[in-house]
Parts: structure tokens; sequence; C-alpha cells
């Protein structure tokens, strides 16, 4: 299958890549490399570097021709979407209606789109959290991901366009970028390694810090997978969201010390305010995947943390 992944330069979409390569489809990538590495995509797939509103995306839709398209490429900061919606919405929304334009007008067979599950709920007290909540959005982040998927159901009935959304958790693993905000494994692993102190954000009422549902990076790549092989069976037009993570609730101060002891490196963190937007808690309920694509995660916390250490380690 020819299958086109935006993104998939960067830290998720390029283990979606490699997966897809295993499989034996044929990869284009579209990536800006705005924040992906041009090394993490592998040899048997086509970089286009190229931002996805640019016009210049139909070219690449024309020539390839993709019978799938795995839609990766986003702004994933919540803080930065507080900062700058505009940014946000043009990337996470002009963005992806110049992907579904592309989609509709060479007749692409299915999306997968990524979605949040960790954020798009917002703190609602039903947990672990199913996809058949109400999701109240409390970031322009969340908010265009939901808006996301309100656009795949207008092209799914405009056009027939048939789409998966998976709605991650929080995702870490090897190759994820320790330098921005959305990925505290990376940030908290070069922090200890680097010897200096790390800081977990935390509200007043909650000092262990908030709470996240954590999913390793190779069990994604092999959703994307499932959700790939069961394109096949979707109905013309369907869109069916699905919880992407490990169905538990792990506190950031548990995760910290967790780490640092996979590390054996003796680092106490400080402490302070949450950020802006930032949920209180977070944990979804993957019952969904495990029964319709099927998946479920199957990398253990302790597990992936030591595989995610090692990466920092060599790199």
């Amino acid at each position: 299958m020819r299958v086109l992944v935006t993104g998939g330069a960067g830290f998720i979409g390029s283990h979606v890549v490699d997966r897809y390569l295993a499989e034996g489809h044929q990869v284009a990538v579209v990536d800006d490399l705005s924040s992906g590495r041009r090394a993490n995509v592998p040899d048997g797939a086509t970089l286009h570097e190229l931002d996805i509103a640019d016009p210049g995306l139909a070219t690449i839709f024309d020539q390839f021709r993709p019978e799938l398209v795995n839609h990766h490429a986003a702004q994933i900061s919540v803080t930065a979407s507080a900062r700058d919606p505009l940014r946000d919405a043009r990337v996470n929304v002009v963005g992806l209606l110049n992907v579904l334009e592309n989609c509709a007008r060479v007749g692409v067979g299915h999306v997968i789109f990524i979605s949040s599950g960790g954020a798009i709920y917002g703190d609602i007290e039903t947990r672990p959290t199913p996809e058949t909540v109400v999701p109240e959005p409390v970031s322009p982040y969340a908010i265009t991901k939901l808006v996301g998927e309100h656009y795949l159901r207008f092209y799914g009935l405009q056009h027939g366009l048939g789409s998966t959304v998976l709605r991650y958790g929080n995702v870490y693993g090897p190759r994820q970028d320790p330098h921005g905000e959305a990925g505290v494994v990376a940030i908290f692993c070069q922090t200890l390694l680097r010897r200096e102190v790390p800081t977990i954000y935390a509200y007043p009422d909650q000092p262990a810090g908030m709470s996240r549902d954590y999913v390793f990076v190779g069990d994604v790549a092999e959703a994307n997978v499932a959700a790939t092989r069961r394109a096949a069976s979707v109905a013309s037009g369907e869109c069916r969201p699905f919880n992407i993570a490990g169905g538990n609730a792990v506190r950031t101060r548990t995760l910290f010390e967790t780490l640092r002891d996979a590390a054996k490196i003796d680092v106490e963190a400080k402490q302070a305010p949450a950020r802006d937007a930032e949920l209180k808690e977070s944990c979804l309920d993957v019952a969904r995947a495990a029964a319709e694509l099927p998946w479920q995660a199957t990398t253990s916390l302790r597990s992936g943390l030591e595989q995610t250490l090692a990466y920092f380690q060599q790199a």
C-alpha cells in the first residue's frame, strides 16, 4: 500500500514509518523539519521537506497518489498553544484542511488522524475516560484536535472519506525531543544524565504532580499498524475514535522516581507551579481499542523508561 505519513520525521511519526516499512508498505513522508529530524527518516522512505499548509502539498499527492494518509504532523505543546493560539490553529486546523482537501481530490481511501486523549477530554471526573465521554477541552491545542475530528466527520459525509482517530495518551520513548515542553520523560532523562535538578510542575493540592496515562512509542506504532489493517474493513465515511494509552494513571513524581531508580542517579527534584492550561488528571479507558483494532499496550512503564534512558545514554 502507498502510505503518506505527515510528521514522519518526528518522534512518534518516524517510529510509525519504521513499522510501515517493515510491513512492506511504500512510504512517503511530509515534514517541515521544524521539530522532526532528517536522521529519523529511514532509508526506505522518501522525505518531502514541506509545511503541511503549503499549497505545494498538492504536487506530492499528485505524484505519490497515496492510498492511506497517516496524519501525525502537528503543533503538540499545550503550553505553547496557550501562548500562541493562532500558530496552533494554523498548523493543526489549516494544515489539516490542506491535507484533507488533497485526500478528497485524489481519492485517498482512508485517513488515520492523531488526536489527543491526554488533553481533549479536559478535567472531567469520569476516569478511566472512554471515547463515549463528550470532550471538554481546556487548551487551544486540545480544541484544535477536537475541531480536526469534526472536520473528519464532514469529509466523511461530503466525500465518503473513511477515517480512524487515535487519541494518544502521553507517549514517550527513544527519539523524543528533550528540548520541548511536551516530553517530560525525555526532559527527565536528559536532566538526570547531566546530574541537574529536574522540575516537577504541580498544583497546590497535588504535591506529587499531575497524573498522566503514559504509553511507550513502540506500542503506539503497533496501534497505527493495527488501525491500518482495520482500514480495509471501514465503511465509506466512517470516523471512529480510539484511546491509545496504557490505561493507568501515573503521577509525575512517581514517573521521576521510577526513572531515577532505573538510572541509579541520586538526584532530588524541585517543585514549581503548574503551567497554563495543564490538566490535573488524565487516565484513558482502552477497552475499545483492545476489542476493535485489536490493540493493547504491552510495554511496562519500567521497561519503557529503561529503553528510553538507554537511548539517551547512547545519544
